[in-house]
């Protein structure tokens, strides 16, 4: 089974504010340590409402000024279509927050695939680079998928295999598009990853990520050996865990 803490909420609500609240005493303590922050955003449209929290009551607890966003991974779309990552979070959060326009590392998702996710590699080495240091993001977010994926790490794609290349193009069968995806080693060297998991359609793929069963799905591969990893759910996504939490 994966090592983390899996924290339930009792609804929807309650989760978004535990992953708000989470993001802001992250974002705190490495400002105070360090004057930098780094956070990678999730996609899709599950951290909305953490998102609208974090922009909204909660933003004057987070020095947008020191914090930098990254995005696990894109579709391959314009800036303003409807399926951005970019363009969620920019409209539920982004907007709302005093952060600098160039703390804001999109995904060129209008480009070629390969060329996008080599411009992505190239940002994210420039941002280490420029501290001193090896690609190690603070927080990560992370979701699920039914089929077990996270980011844009889809079941028997390439993309799970690569070793050496922190951001790669994965074409994924079962959706006939390309997509612009973090890899594992990456994902893994963070400081801390949360996956953010909410809904009873989620319980089945939840329960046997958190299971031997499920050690071959992607997101199970999501460990990082020197980082924590926390699992923020809300008790539908819960309902067909073990009934003693895990630690």
């Amino acid at each position: 089974m994966m090592a983390g803490a899996v924290r339930v909420f009792p609804n929807r609500l309650s989760a978004a504010r535990g992953l708000a609240s989470l993001v802001a005493r992250n974002a705190e303590s490495c400002i105070s340590l360090r004057e930098r922050f780094s956070l990678v955003l999730s996609g899709g449209k599950t951290p909305r409402e953490a998102y609208k929290l974090l922009g909204d009551e909660m933003a004057s607890e987070i020095d947008w000024t020191y914090t930098h966003v990254f995005w696990s991974d894109e579709r391959c779309v314009p800036y303003e279509h409807v399926d951005n990552n970019a363009k969620m979070a920019r409209e539920a959060l982004l907007d709302y927050v005093p952060i600098p326009m160039d703390h804001i590392h999109r995904i060129q998702s209008f480009l070629e695939p390969g060329e996008a996710a080599e411009h992505y590699q190239k940002d994210i080495l420039r941002y280490f680079e420029s501290r001193g240091s090896a690609p190690r993001f603070d927080l990560i977010l992370l979701g699920i998928g039914a089929d077990g994926h996270t980011a844009s790490l889809f079941p028997g794609t390439p993309a799970l295999e690569e070793t050496d290349r922190f951001v790669v193009p994965n074409y994924v069968p079962s959706l006939d598009s390309w997509r612009i995806t973090m890899t594992l080693p990456l994902l893994n060297a963070a400081d801390q990853v949360v996956f953010y998991v909410l809904g009873e359609d989620k319980a089945e793929t939840l329960a046997r990520i958190l299971s031997p069963a499920g050690a071959d799905l992607p997101a199970a591969r999501v460990n990082p050996p020197r980082g924590k990893l926390t699992w923020i759910v809300d008790e539908g996504a819960a309902s067909l865990l073990p009934k003693t939490p895990f630690q």
